[in-house]
């Protein structure tokens, strides 16, 4: 048998339409169905294609006789840092895979830096969420370990969110199979009835008041704009992304976003995006009650950014920081290290959730 072409024997090239079949077959053969079940096109398409902050870019690594050894994409993101107009342009690296016959050749390391170089031209910042695995490889190539993200969490019902801790730790399955439960609106529907389909009105006034707010924090953090909340939550195929909202006197002081999944035997209400009125921390607490009452879980799971309204309002809505949980940050510059740490990020779990 012929040796394997190691990677100078490989040919390294921007992702094309028309590999799109054969990526979506490697993607599932290495890492399963992904967020939705199953990897489709359409899922595809808005993930890479449709994002606000632009297509993402890709590189594919083929033999000679067009057989398909690895691929990376790096989907595009944008963060604004206190009063400086100018975006931060970042990029985060996701859906890779290599061929189980082309592992261990240097496949991975290749797509990386080449596209690393592809994008430094219009790319301030390289950031992602890698597990334990995973890290040591990042950390070689030149990422920084910036600290645990951490993720607070809110008992919902506590029986059953014992016996699955207990059922997870023992790695055994415990409860219903299926989506769990969920009472509140779909995130697509909400959108689809507001003024201008989610782009204008009261969403559009909220998240101006809040950016003109947020112009005094020097972190790093998301603009939120209808635009952007509207392809995150509401056109997410597959993804079952929930809305909560809150009202004073008419007026929509208060929105966030969540969904409904199985983590191992627990039904978990992952809470992503909480946007409240500068300052509101009433309407927050609102919020943060609803997603544990109406999300039919066992416990809701987000992040809460210190000096957030949500953040102050955690302890008295019964969210707790929960022990060895959390997502790594990582982070460099397209050519080198990052001088960031953790303290410099306000984030959302929406920011960071794997999609």
């Amino acid at each position: 048998m012929s040796p394997l072409p190691a990677p100078a024997e490989l040919t390294f090239r921007p992702l094309a339409e028309t590999d799109l079949p054969a990526v979506l077959d490697l993607l599932t053969a290495s890492l399963a169905g992904g967020p939705t079940g199953t990897r489709t096109a359409g899922f595809f398409a808005w993930k890479h294609r449709l994002n606000p902050f632009g297509a993402s870019p890709g590189l594919l690594a083929e033999t000679a006789d067009g057989r398909v050894a690895g691929v990376r994409l790096f989907l595009r993101w944008q963060w604004h840092r206190g009063r400086d107009a100018r975006p931060v342009t970042a990029v985060r690296p996701v859906d890779t895979a290599t061929h189980p016959d082309f592992r261990g050749r240097g496949v991975f390391r290749r797509l990386t830096t080449d596209l690393l170089d592809q994008v430094a031209g219009d790319t301030d910042l390289v950031f992602n969420t890698p597990n334990g695995n995973s890290l040591p490889g990042y950390r070689a190539m030149g990422w920084q370990e910036l600290g645990r993200v951490p993720v607070a969490v809110r008992t919902v019902r506590p029986a059953a969110f014992a016996r699955g801790v207990r059922a997870a730790l023992a790695r055994r399955p415990a409860g219903p199979a299926g989506p769990p439960d969920c009472r509140l609106p779909g995130a697509d529907e909400w959108f689809a009835a507001q003024p201008g389909a989610g782009t204008g009105g009261p969403l559009a006034e909220l998240l101006r008041e809040r950016a003109a707010a947020d112009a005094d924090d020097d972190r790093l953090a998301v603009r939120r704009t209808p635009e952007l909340l509207r392809w995150r939550y509401g056109l997410a195929p597959g993804l079952d992304y929930r809305v909560l909202s809150c009202h004073r006197g008419g007026e929509l002081t208060g929105l966030a976003f969540g969904r409904p999944r199985r983590r191992g035997p627990l039904a978990e209400f992952t809470l992503a995006d909480v946007v409240v009125r500068p300052g509101d921390r009433d309407s927050a607490a609102r919020l943060l009650r609803a997603a544990a009452r109406e999300s039919g879980c066992d416990h809701v799971a987000t992040h809460l950014s210190p000096g957030t309204e949500a953040a102050a309002a955690a302890l008295r809505t019964g969210y707790l920081r929960a022990p060895r949980t959390g997502m790594t940050l990582a982070a460099r510059t397209p050519t080198g290290p990052t001088p960031l740490t953790l303290a410099d990020w306000r984030f959302s779990l929406g920011d960071l959730e794997v999609f």
